[in-house]
């Protein structure tokens, strides 16, 4: 492990009890996120991506191996508050405003109102929602709803976002739009980003480090670190380079696949 290393997974297993037996989630999963990666995961649906996510935010416990955030453990890294949790859906409360939304948070953990209004004011334009943070959620659509919901996990500034599959209720157009957002948003915070996706195009464009997982149990069958620019305009995906990276995270599905029948 170096002084960059964020999260650190080493042969990772969950199995979750149930009334049918036994659901093995994860098995030996062994990762290793540096500072600053924007690392995505996708798999199948039930592969243990979201899984994965939720033993780093410490929503889920491991029932073997080891994970450390930030060096100690998801515990641990949930109380320093080391990271903000951007989940499927927005996740707003209809009758709170945009702004109270994401103030909700500081609320919790006792920021002065003045510095309240200075974070809110912040994300809101990082997000590219400056404007409106007197509307409420239902004022919004789906898009602008999960920026604002990505700003609030933002507004106390923790240098670590994760992000379960955020994008994927939404058309193309807007998704491709966001996606191009984020990247500037990641670019501008050099936050460290892990990403649940099942989109292959989506996960090439947005990311340094993509993780291809099994189905049940999950686990890891290729680390593809993207040689594609920092600097990517959507066209990218037209490119041989692009092209040739969402062949391997095919393959690598198509094989996780064929090693689980």
């Amino acid at each position: 492990m170096t002084d960059q290393t964020v999260i650190s997974a080493k042969e990772l297993s969950l199995t979750f009890e149930t009334n049918d037996g036994p659901v093995h989630a994860l098995k030996d999963v062994t990762l290793t996120v540096e500072k600053g990666d924007f690392v995505s995961f996708i798999g199948p649906s039930g592969c243990g991506k979201t899984t994965f996510l939720r033993c780093m935010a410490d929503l889920e416990h491991p029932t073997g191996g080891t994970i450390t955030v930030n060096g100690v453990s998801p515990d641990a890294a949930r109380k320093s508050r080391a990271y903000g949790y951007v989940f499927q859906a927005a996740g707003l409360y209809p009758w709170r405003t945009i702004g109270g939304n994401i103030r909700l948070p500081l609320e919790i953990m006792g920021y002065p109102k003045a510095e309240q209004d200075q974070r809110v004011a912040r994300v809101l334009d990082l997000v590219d929602l400056a404007g409106f943070e007197k509307k409420f959620p239902w004022q919004l659509s789906g898009g602008m709803q999960q920026r604002a919901s990505i700003a609030r996990a933002l507004a106390f500034d923790a240098d670590i976002l994760l992000m379960d599959e955020p994008f994927g209720a939404l058309d193309e157009i807007v998704r491709d739009h966001l996606n191009e957002q984020l990247l500037k948003l990641w670019d501008r915070t050099d936050k460290t980003i892990c990403f649940v996706t099942h989109s292959i195009p989506e996960a090439v464009y947005l990311s340094t480090k993509i993780v291809v997982m099994s189905p049940r149990p999950g686990r890891i069958t290729d680390v593809i670190e993207s040689p594609l620019p920092r600097d990517r305009p959507l066209d990218i995906r037209d490119t041989p380079e692009f092209i040739e990276i969402a062949h391997r995270v095919r393959d690598g599905l198509r094989a996780g696949h064929s090693d689980a029948i």
